[in-house]
């Protein structure tokens, strides 16, 4: 064979092996996305286990505290196949979406529980941003002999896990703006009473996405006006936190936000005192740097990504501080002629998509 022909099965047999990579690194990122909502602060990950190219176990991290996506991938070899998974783990590749972490946690870290069974090869997607993994856990297993590849579809991987990823790195939740708006760009009638702008097939969806994420915030305005629960009534899944903008507590204590479906925070001027469902958190000056301070509190609290619903002052004090990362925008085919003009971004909409009778854009800060 000469030099070239050689250089180009060489070529082709890299080419296949990523395709191959990529195959089963895509089967771990849908994996991964079923724990959307039951994992944070903890990332999202899923796991492959193949063996003569075939998929011979999988799993993903189902619950925050609960065994990571690879201990679920080795107990259900295990299950599957006895005394033999020993020797399968030896020529089998280990697919995980996220670096296998290297830290003792909740869980031991499974960076060791892959080497102490010798699985012959791991591929990964992304590292870890934490700074106690990264790179600690490729370290751990490439010391026990272990081949590591890593970088397969790395992008996706931690696209997927953007809110783990900004909570790590910035030190606040992944913060995402919602509001509903006519044709001609009003969110609310001027004289602060409730209208219905968009139809059910949206409601849900927003039910859906609450399930999905930590928490849902709403101004003193809004919860006056609209009377809104914030849980997820038309959905399958766990209400989120409720946070409140309530500076001189003007909503009164037998509203729906305080009825005990789901913890309560409220940030305001006058009182600082917990309850098992509702905690009062006094932040002091909340006419400066409000976003910046809530953002940091809700950090603190372990809380990884909030819907912004508020009305409108309450979405432009998060805009005018660039505190978002992705903007959730739904228009109707109605007008109204006048009201409550919506916020606005000065971005383009990346996805668009028709909900029922709406028409959904969704916008990132920095994508």
């Amino acid at each position: 064979m000469g030099i070239v022909a050689e250089r180009r099965m060489i070529h082709f047999d890299y080419v296949c092996n990523m395709q191959e990579h990529e195959l089963y690194m895509r089967r771990c990122l849908e994996l991964a996305q079923l724990g959307a909502g039951s994992v944070s602060p903890n990332p999202m990950v899923g796991a492959v286990l193949v063996h003569q190219e075939r998929i011979i176990a999988e799993g993903y991290h189902r619950k925050f505290g609960g065994p990571h996506a690879e201990a679920v991938v080795i107990t259900e070899a295990q299950r599957r196949y006895g005394d033999d998974a020993a020797k399968l783990f030896r020529s089998a590749t280990m697919y995980v979406s996220l670096e296998p972490c290297a830290h003792y946690g909740k869980t031991p870290p499974c960076a060791k529980l892959l080497a102490d069974h010798r699985v012959g090869r791991v591929v990964i997607g992304c590292r870890d941003p934490f700074d106690q993994v990264n790179g600690r856990g490729i370290q751990l297993l490439k010391e026990a002999g272990i081949e590591v590849i890593d970088g397969i579809l790395a992008k996706d991987a931690l696209w997927l896990n953007r809110r783990f990823v900004t909570r790590v790195q910035q030190q606040r939740p992944y913060i995402i703006l919602k509001w509903a708006q006519t044709a001609d760009g009003y969110m609310a009638p001027a004289d602060g009473t409730q209208r219905w702008i968009t139809g059910a097939v949206a409601k849900q969806l927003v039910h859906r996405w609450r399930s999905e994420e930590d928490a849902v915030l709403v101004g003193t305005k809004t919860a006056l006006a609209d009377h809104p629960q914030l849980t997820v009534r038309d959905w399958v899944g766990r209400n989120p936190k409720r946070i409140l903008i309530d500076k001189h507590l003007a909503v009164p204590s037998d509203s729906e936000l305080f009825d005990g479906s789901a913890e309560t925070i409220v940030f305001n001027t006058l009182r600082s005192d917990w309850t098992e469902r509702i905690k009062y958190i006094d932040v002091e000056d909340m006419d400066w740097y409000l976003p910046q301070k809530i953002a940091y509190q809700l950090y603190l609290m372990d809380v990884q990504s909030l819907i912004v619903e508020g009305g409108r002052k309450t979405l432009d004090l998060f805009v005018e501080a660039g505190l978002w990362d992705e903007a959730r925008v739904f228009t109707s085919r109605d007008t109204w002629g006048g009201g409550i003009p919506s916020p606005i971004l000065h971005s383009v909409p990346l996805e668009s998509r028709v909900i029922g009778p709406d028409r959904l854009d969704i916008y990132y800060r920095n994508h």
